[in-house]
């Protein structure tokens, strides 16, 4: 009996062993098999991406001022700092910055970054770009418009002397900086296109034909942590934008980025995936707070409650724009979270009004002071050839007299418009402008403002936040302005354009463009 026991023991314990040995040996099979389906998808992956350029003009990215050519440039030449995705400063050349005094800053750069030839990048390079940016015109002229000399401290310190305070001054050092020893062997200004200039970015030009660029992964670059799947790119070049967007759509090239409205009429709706986000033109009204009427606040909110801005964007742009309620409104991490709403409420307009002493009679508010009785109407400036602005006035005009507000329209040829904007000729003005990656706001709460408005806690705000850092503070602080702009009612922001990045739907990875910059995440793209 006992023997029998010791026999099913034994029996059991080598089951046991059997199964333990199959476990091992099936999880070791698919262990192999997942390696080499890994290693079989890695050679799967199609490597290369392409890219497009219409009309190419220049390869010297700050002669060029082609939109295609500045976007691709990126990724061959670098500035002192970048942007991220969400517009919040970073290193990139420049390690370390600092403001020594209103007018100068102190910067460290890179000393592991090399030219593709080889070369050391030094300070020598940074005073030759601006230098170049100085003397020439160049679509980054204006971030260097206040810069009156670069002393060079070391190779790897340079100081940058300013005619003035400029606010967030380091971001305007978003501009490409260029090898001074290639270009002095180059003609600057008339750099053929044939030829293969270096840079210190991720990607290297090795080729420059008539119809094409190629790029190749640049091994040298100073950034070692950070792996590139992407190793060749071909930049093909093309006469016009519609040969550009006819490629595209073929599929001879994997991603496009633009501003244009009737992006779809060109290439279709199928075959791609695309990002849409606010773009940089800001439109807004300016409401001249010295004027008799738009000094006083009421009027100012009941303007603002009775402007559809979606009404605007669906007429006038068949919800091709975006509406915006602050300058920074577009993704700026020091307007994030914050409400966009338009703030539309006719309601609340009358209310407003009726609550402040107006009354509305003949399809007028009028109001008595001083035993004079003052019916509210008033004066809108716009650009007599800005046809969409035109459209844009009409609107306001039609959807302010519905509310009781006479609107009279003044289209001023562009002098006129301009000089009318600098004396602060107007009661109300349609503006636009172009938004630099700085959350300066000079233009709206500066000493000579557009709507010549003033507040001393928005006067102190902006000193504070120039002198700052700390990121939690300018944030408290941006928020602050921001209620205010929107309580206060200077001016109403309308809307901001839209821009597009349109991929090849092949294209796997991480892509998260901003205006700024096409290509974040690229390290993890492929095909």
């Amino acid at each position: 009996m006992k023997s029998n026991w010791i026999k099913y023991i034994f029996i059991i314990f080598i089951i046991i062993i059997l199964l333990i040995a199959i476990f091992i040996i099936r999880k070791d099979e698919e262990e192999k098999k997942q390696e080499l389906e890994h290693v079989s998808s890695q050679e799967e992956k199609n490597t290369e991406l392409k890219l497009g350029i219409a009309s190419l003009d220049s390869i010297n990215p700050i002669l060029s001022n082609n939109k295609n050519v500045q976007d691709i440039s990126k990724l061959i030449y670098e500035p002192l700092v970048t942007l991220n995705k969400d517009y919040k400063i970073e290193e990139c050349l420049a390690k370390e910055w600092a403001k020594q005094s209103d007018n100068s800053y102190l910067i460290k750069l890179r000393e592991n970054a090399k030219w593709t030839d080889g070369q050391r990048f030094t300070s020598e390079d940074v005073r030759f770009t601006i230098d170049r940016l100085k003397e020439i015109a160049s679509i980054y002229s204006y971030n260097v418009q206040y810069v009156i000399g670069v002393d060079i401290i070391d190779d790897y310190t340079i100081k940058i002397n300013l005619d003035r305070e400029v606010p967030f001054f380091e971001y305007q050092l978003t501009f490409p900086i260029l090898s001074k020893d290639y270009y002095e062997a180059e003609d600057f200004v008339n750099t053929p296109k044939n030829s293969e200039p270096v840079g210190t970015g991720k990607y290297k030009i090795v080729e420059v034909q008539p119809s094409y660029i190629t790029l190749e992964k640049n091994a040298g670059w100073w950034n070692k942590e950070t792996n590139l799947t992407i190793e060749k790119i071909t930049i093909n070049l093309y006469s016009s934008i519609g040969e550009l967007y006819n490629s595209f759509k073929i599929g001879n090239i994997d991603l496009i980025s633009t501003t244009n409205d009737n992006l779809q009429e060109y290439i279709g709706t199928i075959g791609y995936s695309s990002k849409e986000l606010k773009g940089r033109e800001h439109t807004f009204l300016a409401l001249n707070t010295q004027n008799y009427f738009l000094a006083k606040q009421e009027v100012r909110k009941a303007i603002t409650y009775s402007i559809d801005k979606e009404n605007i964007v669906s007429s006038i742009f068949h919800n091709k724009c975006y509406t915006s309620s602050f300058p920074l409104d577009y993704g700026n991490w020091l307007s994030q979270g914050q409400d966009a709403s338009s703030g539309y409420n006719l309601e609340q307009a009358k209310q407003i009004l009726t609550e402040n002493g107006w009354s509305y009679k003949s399809q007028y508010w009028q109001k008595t002071e001083n035993y004079k009785t003052q019916k509210l109407a008033l004066n809108l400036l716009v650009r007599a050839s800005d046809t969409s602005k035109i459209a844009v006035a009409e609107n306001i005009k039609q959807q302010l007299e519905n509310q009781g507000i006479r609107i009279n329209i003044i289209q001023a040829a562009d002098e006129a418009y301009n000089n009318n904007i600098n004396t602060k000729n107007y009661d109300i003005a349609l503006c636009s402008m172009t938004l630099s990656p700085s959350p300066d706001l000079t233009t709206f709460f500066g000493e000579q403002n557009r709507a010549g408005y003033t507040n001393e806690e928005i006067q102190n705000i902006m000193e504070e936040v120039k002198n700052t850092t700390d990121e939690n503070i300018l944030k408290e602080k941006y928020v602050r302005l921001s209620e205010i702009y929107k309580t206060e009612i200077p001016y109403i922001s309308l809307y901001n354009n839209r821009y597009i990045v349109a991929y090849n739907s092949g294209l796997v990875g991480e892509i998260t463009p901003n205006w700024f910059y096409q290509f974040y995440g690229i390290e993890g793209w492929y095909k």
